[in-house]
């Protein structure tokens, strides 16, 4: 292995193989995954309104009047 004039090693594959490996393992027990013991539950307060505008011509409001026994 050629060692640089700068005094620094350069990780061949394998180190680098070794290093992922031992970064990997030193993560693994940090992370714990566990599930809730009682359901989770969501709450959510909606309040749905609904408003029905509507508005006529002229002629077709008088055409309605004239015609009321139909609607």
């Amino acid at each position: 292995m050629k060692i640089p004039k700068t005094g620094a090693r350069r990780l061949t594959i394998g180190d680098r193989y070794v290093a992922v490996t031992i970064g990997a393992a030193a993560l693994a027990g940090c992370v714990q995954i566990d599930t809730p013991d009682k359901p989770i539950e969501i709450n959510l307060n909606i309040n749905i309104r609904q408003e029905v505008v509507y508005r006529l011509d002229g002629d077709a409001k008088k055409l309605i009047e004239q015609n009321s026994e139909i609607f």
